[in-house]
């Protein structure tokens, strides 16, 4: 069993105390665990949520850090793991519950060397919610036998526990300060490394759903960072793999061509009341293609 960790939860216009919390009670629950819990705020622009997430510190062992800038997902976590003090570092995001009240314990217990990686389950949502509709209709994907088959390519950061000297070793890509796919390229990482992911049924929780519209947003930019670094990604995005499989240039060009008439229409039914799954995919194969 583990006896050191450090909680790192980077944080951008979000609260996490209710989160934190629950980590907190848990880690004092366990016998001889030395921990800390850092939340470090990646420059929000909400002073609100800032003041809200400033709250951990009224926990014991609990640090709350400001960032006048933001540094983006990769640096800010590769400045946690520097923060930290303890040889084991457990990374969440600051939007996921903590269902399990062996949540913590789970994690000690692992008998992984350098990394593990717990996944998620997710909750319930509405039927009018593109977000919701994608992550249960993806949850299957989500279970430790599932994620071992392609273990490498199965990896997200919103959950998962490293040594601190394999973090340090191999950071993330600070290249990616926008979001998307910095967890895709750091599984390729730890490959090429040769460094094994354990993969373990010790989901986070999933509950919060943001709304249509900004959900798209966050696809459009994911799709632009794939973009940007698709040579790296290569092998790693099924979405890739598809468009570097039409090798006829006409077949590129209708694409883009039905993209240019009728993005905006598939945008607005996707931000609608009534999305779907089938809609969102030919959009993203659109969107991307209209970047090359």
């Amino acid at each position: 069993m583990k006896h050191e960790l450090s909680i790192l939860i980077p944080t951008y216009n979000g609260d996490c105390f209710d989160q934190v919390k629950a980590l907190s009670r848990q880690a004092e629950a366990v016998g001889g665990l030395n921990y800390e819990i850092i939340v470090a705020d990646d420059g929000s622009t909400d002073p609100a949520a800032v003041e809200r997430c400033r709250r951990v510190e009224e926990l014991p062992y609990c640090r709350f850090i400001t960032c006048d800038i933001n540094r983006g997902r990769a640096a800010m976590r590769n400045f946690l793991a520097r923060e930290a003090r303890f040889s084991w570092l457990l990374f969440m995001d600051c939007d996921m519950a903590i269902p399990d009240g062996r949540f913590l314990m789970n994690y000690l217990e692992c008998e992984a060397e350098a990394v593990v990686y717990g996944g998620y389950v997710v909750g319930e949502g509405e039927a009018s919610c593109l977000r919701y509709i994608y992550e249960k209709t993806n949850e299957p994907l989500h279970r430790a036998e599932c994620r071992r088959q392609r273990p490498y390519q199965h990896f997200h950061t919103c959950n998962f526990m490293v040594s601190r000297q394999v973090m340090l070793d191999h950071p993330f890509d600070e290249r990616f300060h926008h979001y998307g796919y910095e967890d895709v390229l750091f599984g390729k990482q730890l490959r090429l490394a040769q460094i094994p992911i354990e993969h373990i049924d010790n989901p986070a929780g999933f509950f919060t759903f943001e709304d249509n519209a900004h959900f798209v947003a966050k696809t459009e930019e994911g799709l632009r960072t794939l973009h940007e670094f698709r040579s790296d990604l290569r092998g790693y995005s099924q979405l890739l793999t598809f468009v570097n499989g039409i090798h006829i240039a006409p077949v590129r060009w209708l694409i883009r061509l039905w993209h240019r008439l009728f993005g905006r229409i598939e945008r607005r039914c996707l931000c609608g009341p009534h999305p779907t799954l089938r809609l969102l995919k030919i959009y993203k194969l659109g969107y991307y293609l209209s970047l090359t």
